[in-house]
């Protein structure tokens, strides 16, 4: 049951995510693209190619060690919601699903999970939403 899962974000190109950023964004937006290619470049051989990306802040070291880092952190998610959602990807079966872009708590949503406060480090505290997925 071969996956291939990757942590990037979807593409939309629109020219604000460029600005100021173009570097950071590009990178991440080949990680997407990579993936996207694996799906069809692996699909006759049966495995599955996706990626994963999370709703809000996560509360990793490289948050915790940003300006700020404090507030953020209390105003991220646990880890395990990425784990959890990767879980949920990582058990289909292959050939059933390839080339998706998943969102952590949408994915979950969909599996049944709804009640996402237990992931949140301060549930008291309002969530920022990951810097890719702001409008």
């Amino acid at each position: 049951n071969p996956h291939i899962l990757t942590l990037s974000p979807p593409l939309d190109l629109d020219p604000k995510w460029f600005s100021n950023h173009g570097s950071y964004t590009t990178s991440k937006y080949a990680m997407t693209l990579l993936a996207m290619s694996f799906a069809h470049e692996y699909a006759a051989h049966g495995i599955a190619s996706t990626t994963l990306w999370p709703r809000t802040l996560i509360a990793t070291a490289a948050v915790g060690n940003m300006t700020g880092g404090n507030f953020l952190m209390r105003r991220a998610r646990k880890p395990e919601i990425v784990a959890d959602a990767a879980h949920q990807i990582l058990q289909r079966k292959a050939s059933s699903f390839s080339a998706d872009n998943f969102i952590d708590d949408e994915l979950l949503g969909a599996a049944g999970i709804s009640d996402l406060r237990r992931y949140a480090v301060d549930p008291s505290k309002d969530l920022i939403v990951d810097y890719f997925l702001r409008v």
